[in-house]
């Protein structure tokens, strides 16, 4: 497939990026092994994977940091997306904090500059966020930061950032059981590349869970899940979004893709905005994901389909 515009930015990367939230090493159940993490990056720069998503807080830090170390000496074949706005104490947005944390950031990731700079609080208050998003601009003006975008689920926020010249993305929460055409309608007027996050449903979507499946304590699916973990509840599938899976696994499993690859071409097929950014641990999650790439965008008969499956109007 053919590379993807990150908005109006003039960066172009390719279709499919990868998630780094898992190398960080706490939340999944066992963890992360570096070596195996580094294995993972490596293998999506052999197919032609140069996008990579990480964020300050993933391992407090320590994504960041692998990163880095996978990418010595290969900084120019790719594309860094990283995020701000978390600490210890809760979300900070204050001109000061960002502009400390992308410092922070760029010597974990041993670059001098970010190219795509996303705010991490979902739910931060729009009427404020023009402050960012004007501190994120002067970034931009310093040679800190090429662009910037944010993780919001929300769509009066994404327009107040929509408005900076160097905005290039809101991050959403997106997949063929849960679609998010308010913001991929904001992306679509204001000409913004809509990164997916979650496109696997956290990991639904794998086909590796069933009714019965059960979440370590210490993974954040687990039972001690945060409020917004809606795919998995008490350490276990979530029925409702379950049901929904399996509904559409055979429309996603066709032409010889695995279900994860279809979940994928769903969302290229969906948008030509969309970026999915599924997560991973080890080459093997990355060359299925990669495999996806091969087989290209569901058919509009086939999103027809699975629309009618669930329910859903035709957009």
């Amino acid at each position: 497939m053919n590379k993807r515009a990150l908005g109006r930015s003039g960066i172009e990367v390719s279709p499919l990026g990868m998630g780094c939230w898992a190398i960080g090493g706490s939340g999944w159940g066992n963890g992360a092994n570096d070596d195996e993490s580094i294995r993972g990056i490596h293998k999506a720069l052999e197919l032609g994977v140069n996008f990579f998503d990480t964020a300050d807080v993933y391992g407090a830090g320590h994504s960041e940091r692998i990163l880095a170390k996978a990418l010595v000496g290969r900084r120019n074949e790719v594309i860094i997306a990283t995020k701000f706005g978390y600490t210890d104490t809760g979300p900070n947005a204050t001109p000061e904090y960002i502009r400390s944390a992308c410092e922070a950031s760029l010597k974990r990731l041993d670059t001098d500059y970010i190219d795509l700079y996303q705010f991490h609080v979902n739910d931060f208050d729009p009427n404020h966020a023009d402050v960012v998003r004007d501190t994120l601009e002067n970034l931009v003006a310093d040679g800190k930061i090429r662009a910037y975008g944010w993780s919001t689920d929300f769509p009066e926020g994404a327009r107040v950032f929509a408005q900076g010249t160097h905005c290039a993305s809101i991050q959403v929460e997106l997949n063929v059981v849960d679609d998010a055409p308010d913001i991929l309608a904001v992306c679509e007027a204001f000409n913004l590349a809509a990164i997916n996050r979650g496109p696997l449903a956290m990991g639904l979507l794998t086909g590796k869970y069933n009714p019965n499946s059960k979440l370590p304590q210490d993974d954040v699916r687990g039972p001690n899940a945060p409020d917004w973990m809606k795919y998995f509840k008490d350490g276990q599938p979530n029925p409702e979004w379950l049901n929904k899976v399996q509904a559409v696994g055979e429309i996603l499993r066709s032409d010889g893709r695995t279900l994860a690859q279809g979940a994928l071409a769903w969302l290229w097929a969906r948008s030509d905005k969309n970026i999915p950014i599924p997560g991973f641990r080890n080459p093997i999650q990355v060359e299925e994901n990669c495999g996806a790439l091969a087989f290209g965008a569901l058919t509009q008969e086939q999103m027809r389909q699975i629309d009618e499956i669930l329910e859903r109007s035709t957009k």
